[in-house]
């Protein structure tokens, strides 16, 4: 049976704020979201230590964060548990950038140290040196002296020194010791956010069957859950609706010039402009909204204008593809929140429904 749940029965309503939801404005909601998650709004995620050092792998990657373990975080992530559940249901990618770690812990794969290498290079060569600190002419005389650690305490993902184990202030670390010491730390490291993937699992479970992860890589999570990170043109092509225009028009060439001129991060700009999301489903058969341009008839080198709900963008006549490509850069970098204030002054009860993002 077809389990996706369509975004409409998902209603998200801005107070003080002129939209009239019908996808649109969920989708830039969630969006929003996620964009919150990951500037520290809420305290759920942090960035790799890697990010922190500007060492090694998965610098744009984030974490669950070890230290939001109260109650009410546990009940935060098990709503991001949920979020994940509903872009698997729904076929629409939330805008996360976790690292691989945290996806492999959703799939309940193991972990070992190569894994908490990609995300703490630095705290894992300290390790190793503790560990073969002999063959830097260590002794156990000295060891204190090379060594600033006294006992089983060590580096927590988000930077604070904790106990490896319980009571670990009070046991003492010594050149004897040192490799129980590097094996508990690694043990520590590996498991420290494992309440917080559990909650995840817990919000992710109530929509989706989540014993069935175990049978993903974490690869294959991310893409359900996130899509792909790259906006590609030849996707987009695929799925166009052209309205009052036609692919031969020299608007739409224009268009298309500019979208594969644009970078990835201007076309990840541009599609929360036209759908509210920024990410398009991995497989393009899932997406089931087609990209329609629409020729509107304004004054030349007008802005364009979107709609949201109905993944529509609204081009006005250009007197060539370079003030084209101006006037769609500003309004994908200036214009991202929907806004339909004075729309909604002026609609009558005739009007269709819809988000309508003008600009």
């Amino acid at each position: 049976s077809d389990l996706r749940l369509p975004s409409r029965a998902w209603k998200v309503k801005l107070v003080g704020e002129g939209a009239d939801d019908a996808g649109g404005v969920f989708d830039d909601t969630i969006t929003e979201i996620c964009q919150e998650l990951e500037t520290g709004v809420v305290d759920l995620l942090i960035p790799s230590p890697n990010a922190t050092a500007e060492v090694g792998y998965n610098r744009d990657r984030f974490l669950f964060n070890p230290s939001a373990c109260l109650d009410e975080h546990m009940l935060q992530f098990k709503f991001l548990g949920i979020l994940m559940g509903v872009a698997i249901r729904t076929k629409k990618p939330l805008d996360l950038h976790l690292a691989p770690l945290v996806w492999k812990q959703l799939c309940c794969i193991p972990l070992q140290l190569e894994d908490l290498e990609e995300v703490d290079l630095l705290y894992v060569q300290t390790l190793k040196s503790i560990l073969h600190i002999e063959d830097s002419g260590i002794t156990e005389e000295n060891f204190h002296e090379m060594i600033p650690l006294d006992s089983f305490i060590g580096q927590s993902a988000d930077g604070k020194m904790v106990p490896i184990i319980p009571g670990g202030n009070s046991i003492p670390l010594t050149f004897s010791n040192r490799k129980e010491y590097v094996e508990r730390a690694i043990e520590y490291r590996l498991h420290e956010i494992d309440r917080q993937v559990a909650a995840v699992r817990e919000g992710m479970s109530w929509i989706v069957p989540v014993p069935l992860l175990s049978l993903l890589t974490a690869k294959q999570l991310e893409q359900m859950v996130c899509g792909m990170p790259e906006i590609c043109c030849d996707v987009l092509k695929k799925v166009v609706r052209y309205r009052e225009v036609d692919e031969q028009h020299t608007l739409v060439q224009w268009f298309w010039q500019t979208l594969e001129e644009f970078s990835n991060e201007e076309r990840v700009l541009f599609m929360r402009f036209v759908s509210g999301r920024s990410r398009l489903p991995a497989n393009t058969a899932d997406i089931s909204q087609r990209f329609q341009i629409m020729k509107v008839d304004r004054p030349y080198d007008s802005l364009p204008t979107s709609q949201t709900c109905f993944f529509q963008l609204r081009l006005p006549p250009y007197s060539s593809q370079a003030t084209m490509a101006e006037r769609l850069r500003y309004a994908i970098n200036n214009c991202r929140s929907i806004d339909m204030d004075n729309y909604m002054l002026s609609r009558n009860v005739d009007n269709a429904e819809g988000s309508d993002t003008d600009y």
